[in-house]
């Protein structure tokens, strides 16, 4: 009998899901229904194969959602973070399972008691970032601790990257992941973290000065800025007495202090509204920031306005970005600063069709041992195919797929609202993400602690 899937939702992290359960439909006995706004952008060996169907769906249009979901057994919401909502309600009602790679929201964990009363997994949070990471270091932190090791630190970083061979800007950086994303990240609110037993926080107008670095063997030296809570799975991770613990985005050295130009300038400001933004030009644009002066260029002004000397590499990264050009014009109509800067920077960060990105993962354990202080870092790379098989969409859609057929296949059965923090669930799928080259590479090293010679100020 078929097992039957509904996937909503079709876009950029959904290429390597989608052949998982193409390569498994057949001897796992799958029937996938792909439920998309755009159906005509779905490749074709979906629609002409036997055990898929590939739909148009408005996920607005609740009698057709709810007829989809009705016909299934598991839904894999891949639907913008905001969304999965609706789809969960859903599944309380027809009684499905659901699977998503976003982190668990408020509003879900209360569907927690009804979920458990009818038998549901409501699994979220095992994509990359969220997902990959709980799950790997889980499984080094409890090994540590059943030798009856103490956990002293831990940090963890992540980054979406382009591949070395494709690294041709001065920025080191394109878009592999949704840019807005990128644009926002660490707004509302400061970030927070402990290191050496001190709580530390980083407000948003410093965070992009205060960076540690890392070098990953064979892939050099990275930078990372502090996430907005790193203390949040401090207690689900058992770390309640931990002394450090510090987790990141890791960026390429040097990005960081050139992002920060762009939020000293207020172009990430996603508050408020330009009303005459469409029609102006980039230039038009970023002399919104500066100073007025009746002689003075805009790019003197800028200059002068972020104390950058003419020969200094942050002023070649700014006109590679053409900020400076009249004739770019932005097609945005009452857009926010936020909203034109990754209208701009789209332009120079997209992936080209034969571009490779790259997925970094880093973790570094300290613990004491019968006395004696150890260190065990942890390192995951993962480069991908093309512009439409990313290391991103591989890494967040590989573990969603696995984790979907690992509840159909009950060898995950604790129900209720939850994410992968039991050794049940990680254990067998990161044995199968390493079947499809998704590794880390462990080493023993002398204990460091938290360096603070690493920091940049």
């Amino acid at each position: 009998m078929l097992r039957k899937i509904l996937v909503v939702g079709a876009g950029k992290s959904t290429s390597y899901l989608l052949d998982y359960f193409l390569e498994k439909a057949i001897e796992e006995q799958l029937y996938v229904i792909i439920a998309d706004l755009n159906p005509a952008g779905i490749p074709e060996k979906f629609k002409t194969h036997t055990n898929f169907k590939v739909v148009g769906l408005d996920i607005s249009n609740t009698p057709e959602r709810q007829k989809l979901v009705q016909q299934i057994d598991l839904v894999v919401s891949m639907l913008p973070a905001g969304l999965h909502m609706t789809v969960a309600k859903d599944c309380i009602q027809f009684e499905k399972h659901l699977v998503t790679a976003s982190y668990v929201s408020d509003e879900i964990k209360l569907l927690d008691k009804e979920a458990k009363k009818k038998g549901l997994i409501f699994m979220n949070e095992v994509g990359l970032d969220p997902g990959i990471d709980h799950m790997s270091a889980l499984q080094i932190i409890n090994k540590i601790k059943a030798k009856g090791g103490k956990m002293l630190l831990f940090e963890s970083f992540t980054g979406g990257l382009v591949a070395p061979e494709c690294d041709n800007n001065l920025w080191n950086y394109k878009f592999t992941w949704n840019p807005r994303n990128v644009v926002i990240a660490g707004q509302g609110g400061t970030a927070k973290f402990i290191q050496e037993g001190t709580y530390k926080y980083i407000p948003y107008h410093k965070l992009f000065r205060r960076t540690e670095f890392v070098d990953i063997d064979g892939f050099g030296k990275f930078e990372v800025y502090a996430n907005r809570d790193s203390l949040k799975y401090r207690e689900a991770y058992g770390l309640t007495d931990i002394l450090t613990l510090y987790r990141g985005t890791m960026r390429r050295v040097g990005f960081s202090k050139a992002w920060n130009m762009f939020v000293q300038l207020g172009m990430t400001d996603d508050s408020y509204t330009i009303e005459d933004s469409e029609g102006m030009s980039n230039r038009e644009f970023t002399n919104l920031f500066l100073p007025y002066s009746p002689t003075d260029s805009v790019e003197l002004k800028l200059r002068y306005y972020l104390k950058i000397d003419q020969d200094d590499i942050m002023w070649d990264k700014l006109q590679e970005l053409n900020l400076f050009d009249n004739k770019r014009i932005i097609k945005l109509k009452n857009a926010t600063p936020a909203q034109i800067l990754q209208n701009i920077l789209e332009e120079s960060w997209s992936l080209a069709d034969d571009d490779k990105d790259m997925i970094v993962m880093y973790h570094k354990f300290g613990y004491e041992l019968n006395g004696v202080k150890k260190q065990i870092d942890a390192s995951m790379v993962v480069i991908g195919e093309d512009r439409s098989h990313t290391a991103m969409s591989k890494t967040v859609g590989l573990p969603v797929a696995v984790t979907s057929l690992l509840i159909l296949n009950k060898k995950i059965t604790t129900p209720g609202v939850q994410i992968p923090l039991s050794s049940n669930v990680y254990d067998p799928v990161l044995a199968e993400l390493e079947h499809y080259g998704i590794t880390f590479k462990e080493t023993e090293v002398p204990y460091l602690g938290y360096n603070p010679d690493s920091v940049a100020s």
